[in-house]
């Protein structure tokens, strides 16, 4: 296996995408690029791999990770211009940028001719999130529920009692007045202002709203469910539960609750491996608390077939051992995330078993979807400008929530036929 180092500027990683694209090399072998963003799925991504190779000892896989922030504008830029590498990391933000123009395979006609790939194998959440017009352009890899992280030695040393299921918002203002303490700098809660997916998406839903409607057109915004979200960020941020929005753009978060600094933090799955290497058995999960409604948003990471790959048989193969029983048990025996077949689960949740990792799993059945629409990117890149600038400027929430839907209803319609 070949592996291409980080990418180190916009120039360089074009060039590298553009030259790794389903090309033979010069011995005469056929060869598969494959591109994303996080090189902490290494073990996972060269285990797949190596099986693949089992079967086609032939076959060059050239592996290339980049930083996110490049990520996606380089891909555009390479696919659009008829290269780019063959199988590629997919999230739901980009997805219908690359669905609906047909910069990717529709995979249906490979799985209709393959009895080994069955979409009830997968969680319900990734097969809706990477289908478009029903028909399945992108294969489940890991899911990214949200759980509640939490500090055991700050709730032990305060004499309060862990999270569980029964928890409320309520019991977060309550319970994180409790374990606040300034003198040691020390925050009950993180009201994430800065994180829509572990923060702000989740308590609209709770609170009975959405994010877009099911149609597309609406925004969700501008609701009440919206505004009452917004007011339990608001009353957590005033009271010093959570780090204002100064703190939380200044700050890593992350490094925030693994410096103990931090008593509860919401979080995705990918992080689970990450606390309890940094803070040990002290770490653990619960579910988000409920308000009106008890869910979280449920999103993950899919592995989508370039339109221009040389080799489309091969490189669904490969898509198949990464997303198939190999790839899944692979991630499931790192600790990686959740994987998105529902038959590694249970390994999964015993690569860290003094954790509550079921918390992610149980999300499946009350989740709520990530908000998808053909221009999610546009329309998000507003929304955090505009929502973290009021709580920067102290604007009214409901003032800014109004602007945010309008501004979002004009770019979800734009385009659209009367």
């Amino acid at each position: 296996m070949k592996r291409v180092a980080n990418w180190v500027s916009l120039a360089v990683v074009a060039v590298g995408l553009i030259g790794c694209s389903g090309n033979d090399d010069d011995s005469g072998n056929q060869s598969i690029s494959i591109a994303l963003w996080d090189e902490k799925a290494s073990d996972a991504i060269d285990g797949a791999i190596a099986s693949f190779k089992e079967k086609h000892p032939d076959v060059d896989v050239t592996v290339t990770y980049s930083p996110f922030s490049q990520y996606w504008t380089t891909l555009r830029t390479s696919i659009g211009g008829g290269a780019g590498p063959d199988l590629f990391w997919m999230n739901a933000v980009n997805f219908y940028q690359y669905a609906q123009p047909g910069l990717i395979q529709n995979l249906e006609p490979f799985i209709e001719e393959d009895a080994d790939f069955e979409k009830s194998d997968y969680y319900e959440s990734m097969i809706d999130l990477y289908s478009y017009e029903d028909n399945l352009y992108a294969a489940p890899y890991f899911v990214d529920a949200v759980g509640l992280y939490y500090n055991k030695d700050i709730f032990d040393e305060a004499g309060v009692d862990y999270p569980n299921e029964s928890w409320t918002w309520e019991d977060i203002e309550r319970v994180g007045a409790e374990l606040t303490n300034k003198e040691e700098g020390i925050y009950g809660y993180l009201a994430p202002v800065v994180h829509n997916q572990s923060g702000y998406y989740n308590y609209i839903h709770q609170a009975g709203g959405d994010i877009v409607s099911e149609d597309q057109t609406q925004s969700g915004f501008r609701s009440d469910a919206a505004v009452e979200a917004f007011r339990f960020v608001e009353r957590l941020i005033e009271q010093g539960i959570s780090p204002d929005i100064k703190s939380q753009i200044q700050n890593d978060n992350n490094q925030l609750f693994m410096s103990n600094q931090l008593a509860m933090m919401p979080a995705i799955s990918v992080m689970a491996v990450m606390y309890r290497e940094e803070l040990g058995e002290i770490v653990d999960v619960a579910p988000l608390p409920s308000y009106k409604e008890d869910t979280a948003i449920l999103h993950g990471i899919s592995w989508a077939m370039n339109r221009g790959a040389e080799h489309p048989e091969l490189a669904w193969e490969l898509m198949k051992e990464l997303t198939g029983e190999t790839g899944n048990t692979i991630i499931a025996e790192t600790g990686f995330s959740t994987p998105a077949a529902r038959s590694a689960a249970d390994l999964w949740l015993e690569s860290l078993p003094d954790m509550n990792l079921q918390v992610f799993i149980d999300a499946q059945e009350t989740g709520s979807p990530y908000p998808l629409s053909r221009n999610t990117m546009e329309w998000q890149r507003m929304e955090t400008t505009e929502i973290q600038g009021a709580f920067l400027s102290g604007e009214p929430i409901e003032d800014v929530l109004e602007r945010v839907g309008l501004e979002m209803e004009r770019m979800l319609n734009q385009g659209l036929e009367e």
